[in-house]
């Protein structure tokens, strides 16, 4: 009987499909099987791409295994990554008039030239608009611990398939808070990069001052394992940074020694649940994180980035508000054209104090290498629940399940999300750096995972 690889790690299944004991078709074969089995139940994917998946895995298996870091590990991208023959639909409806895409987003191209396939495209929040990981027009994907919860969005399909243990690594963006807020609610680990590390061409745009994109996996090193198989310069996208390729994997087994690491109260600790805390405070004393800290006007960041993101999210869609409103979620729609009618002179307010608050924090990691603070203030809510009690105050639960990584992604700071796993829901944490230093947030998260604070939490499927 072949081995079950449905819960190795992206590196262990490169490393057993270079050595020959498992074939990149096998490992395959046995995650479309898995795929098939419980998607109906998970909702994660919306598109499965079988045919090219056993294509690239025969390819794998024929060539020099040995120069492909990730030969043979499947892995699937939200639905807003461009994929080769299939339309770019960002979770809408109106998208799926549109005609298939003629090549793939270049991190699909990275990943698959170091050996990865792809096999297929995940379930989002429409146009990226959103906390929770239901869609209107999909339904909602389902939180692999607990059926009858979210997974966190937008990229709640990416969430739920790392999670569920369909996939060990998958794609996702982060405009608010999209890679983090899924990582939490579903147990795993995810990056969101540096504002500008990774290409964004040829995938479709929420808020580009605010947009990022990255991966989900259920280990530190395996983060560290795609985010370098993706850095590079891409002349496609204006706002990619023109830095060489700064790899990670090298410097994650340095632990924690020399790293000066604090806890962000205040603002971030306000409306916390008692699990958030409690995890917190887990990985904390982990860490060695013995200085609290506050982060200045934290609250005015996250309404400033409420601003921007709700104008400039309008403003790319005024056309289809124009011509197609019906086809919307209805929830999406109303929020985009309150957008449209936001004055500009918030819209620069907000932008002013977003410069002023970046040099604030850059003044921070002058003293500290890493932040710490919570990834979402609960554990993942019910399906469909509206509302819930947030330091006795009852609020909405779209809103407010990025409350505390709005005011992170707002100023473009790498964040890894590590998982804690409370019982019976686990729960995460973010690990802030200063800007391009991924491999400090991701040394710390390798780091806890060694020392068992911080672990994906496998789920009973």
């Amino acid at each position: 009987m072949s081995k079950d690889f449905s819960w190795e790690s992206a590196a262990e299944i490169a490393q057993a499909v270079e050595s020959g004991q498992a074939s990149a078709s096998s490992v395959i074969d046995a995650a479309l099987a898995r795929i098939e089995k419980l998607n109906p139940e998970l909702n994660a994917f919306t598109t499965v791409t079988a045919e090219r998946a056993r294509a690239k895995a025969r390819a794998v298996d024929g060539g020099d295994k040995s120069k492909l870091p990730l030969a043979g590990v499947p892995f699937a991208v939200k639905n807003l990554f461009d994929v080769k023959g299939i339309p770019t639909v960002a979770g809408s409806k109106i998208n799926r008039a549109h005609v298939a895409a003629g090549q793939d987003q270049p991190l699909i191209e990275r990943l698959e030239a170091a050996g990865a396939v792809l096999v297929g495209a995940l379930n989002m929040g429409e146009y990226a608009y959103d906390f929770t990981g239901e869609n209107v027009h999909d339904g909602p994907s389902r939180n692999p611990h607990d059926l009858t919860r979210m997974t966190g969005g937008s990229s709640g399909g990416s969430g739920g398939a790392v999670g569920g243990g369909l996939v060990p690594l998958a794609l996702g963006s982060d405009t608010n808070g999209s890679i983090r807020v899924p990582s939490s609610l579903c147990g795993i680990f995810g990056l969101k990069p540096t504002y500008g590390r990774l290409t964004r061409a040829r995938s479709f745009p929420f808020v580009a001052s605010l947009d990022h994109l990255g991966p989900f996996a259920r280990s530190a090193r395996d983060l560290a394992l795609a985010y370098d198989t993706m850095q590079g310069p891409d002349a496609d996208d204006p706002a990619c940074a023109q830095r060489a390729a700064e790899p990670v994997l090298p410097l994650l087994d340095r632990g924690l020694d020399g790293l000066r690491i604090a806890v962000a109260g205040g603002y971030f600790k306000k409306g916390a649940s008692t699990e958030a805390l409690e995890a917190l405070d887990r990985i904390a004393k982990a860490s060695g994180a013995l200085s609290e800290i506050e982060i200045p006007e934290a609250a005015r960041a996250r309404a400033a980035a409420f601003v921007i993101t709700t104008t400039e999210g309008a403003s790319l869609h005024l056309d289809r508000l124009r011509k197609q409103a019906n086809d919307f979620d209805p929830a999406v729609r109303d929020r985009f054209i309150a957008g449209a009618m936001v004055p500009a002179t918030l819209v620069v307010k907000a932008q002013k104090f977003r410069r002023w608050y970046r040099e604030q924090m850059l003044k921070l990691f002058e003293r500290y290498d890493a932040i710490l603070v919570p990834a979402t203030p609960t554990t993942a809510p019910k399906l469909g629940q509206v509302n819930f009690t947030l330091d006795g105050i009852d609020m909405p639960v779209r809103a407010n399940m990025g409350l505390y990584t709005q005011p992170i992604s707002f100023i473009g700071l790498p964040v890894v999300a590590v998982p804690v796993p409370l019982k019976p829901l686990p729960i995460g944490v973010q690990v802030i750096a200063a800007p391009w230093r991924e491999d400090v947030a991701l040394r710390i998260a390798h780091a806890l995972e060694q020392m068992g604070a911080a672990t994906a939490l496998r789920p009973n499927l």
